[in-house]
């Protein structure tokens, strides 16, 4: 088992940045590749950002390419989602999980998720 807690969001204006983080308690963190997925109301689950075990491979969907960083840190058991010129169309509940491949953006390849956390873009 792999229990995740994300944190950080919150209320932002257009063009700002957030930082969210996912916290790992349980099996060996960097024995699987970690996800960001966001779903906005009404709309489905959606790929966000993939890392690999160790960090090295990163994989965005479109969207916020060039905007979003995901990073991890093995030691502390933390994934990272540094998010900046930030639009109202990122307004979701954001996600963590956990999968044992990288490289799938299908939310049924992801074995753990987080609660979410929320993160509003005001225009």
């Amino acid at each position: 088992q792999v229990q995740l807690v994300e944190s950080g969001g919150g209320l932002v204006q257009a063009g700002g940045s957030l930082r969210l983080s996912c916290a790992a308690s349980g099996r060996t963190f960097s024995s699987y590749a970690m996800g960001w997925f966001r779903q906005a109301p009404g709309k489905e689950r959606e790929f966000v950002a993939g890392i690999s075990w160790g960090g090295a491979n990163t994989d965005y969907a479109d969207s916020v390419k060039g905007r979003f960083a995901i990073s991890r840190d093995n030691a502390k058991n933390t994934m990272y989602l540094q998010m900046n010129s930030l639009k109202p169309e990122d307004t979701a509940v954001y996600y963590c999980a956990a999968a044992l491949r990288f490289g799938s953006w299908s939310t049924g390849s992801y074995d753990y998720w987080g609660q979410g956390t929320q993160v509003t873009v005001s225009s």
